[in-house]
């Protein structure tokens, strides 16, 4: 345990500039634009927060601090992005993060008066990683707009916490809190909801799977990174070889992907 600890350090550091302290919980927050991820991050970290960039890109990186039950988080601003399929710098920012960066959760927040459109990005986060929440934001403005939404089905729909909030107004933070401190600790364990493709997909996924599991381990979803070779995204199979110490291998998951 202590060496994944210090491996996924090394990570951080290298790779996005970001250092936790010592038994600090790593959250991810991701979200479209205008969704009001940074008044979710603002009303989570307050002041104790600074800015830079993502090495090597001029894209804004903020990351946050707070402490919930004793224990402390770093809440990491991603670069907000309608998906995570990496055709801009900054949705590769929010990929990578999320696939390499091993955070102890991913926070995706969604706007509650047009939930449909967002929730793309959830689904294509619940893909990477089983430690997701949603956060359904805005939902003051969806009041407004006579909008309503069933969270406990939605909640049972995904297999992920839903947790609705209004950011700006300080409406349901402490039940996010909680949600985050059960998610991050492992106290609470979920099964998203995963999308099933059609035949033709789901067949070739099967046949990529035994050459990809013991390759990427446990360190990747096999099922998301056989998705995304199906994809024939070059850049992508780069960028595991390289956050995952696989240049070795760099070679072979060419040829798994050219199956």
């Amino acid at each position: 345990m202590n060496r994944q600890v210090e491996n996924r350090g090394r990570v951080l550091r290298e790779h996005f500039g970001i250092t936790p302290e010592p038994g600090q919980y790593v959250i991810a927050l991701a979200g479209n634009p205008n969704v009001g991820k940074s008044t979710v991050f603002n009303a989570l970290t307050g002041l104790r927060q600074h800015t830079g960039n993502w090495p090597g890109k001029t894209v804004d990186n903020a990351q946050g601090t707070f402490t919930y039950r004793k224990k402390p988080f770093l809440l990491v601003d991603l670069p907000g992005t309608y998906s995570i399929l990496a055709h801009t710098v900054e949705e590769q920012v929010a990929r990578d993060f999320i696939c390499f960066g091993e955070p102890d959760a991913t926070l995706v927040v969604l706007d509650a008066t047009c939930l449909e459109r967002n929730l793309n990005l959830a689904l294509q986060v619940m893909e990477i990683t089983p430690n997701v929440i949603v956060c359904v934001n805005l939902i003051d403005e969806a009041r407004k707009k006579n909008i309503t939404i069933d969270f406990p089905a939605l909640e049972k729909e995904l297999g992920v916490p839903v947790v609705a909030t209004a950011a700006r107004k300080s409406e349901g933070l402490d039940t996010l809190r909680e949600t985050l401190y059960q998610v991050s600790t492992g106290a609470r364990k979920y099964s998203p909801r995963q999308l099933v493709y059609s035949p033709s997909v789901e067949e070739a996924v099967q046949g990529l799977l035994p050459n990809l599991q013991c390759l990427v381990d446990h360190k990747l979803n096999p099922r998301w990174v056989a998705l995304r070779l199906l994809d024939g995204d070059k850049a992508f199979i780069e960028s595991i070889s390289r956050h995952l110490d696989l240049q070795s291998n760099l070679k072979v998951l060419q040829e798994v992907a050219a199956l």
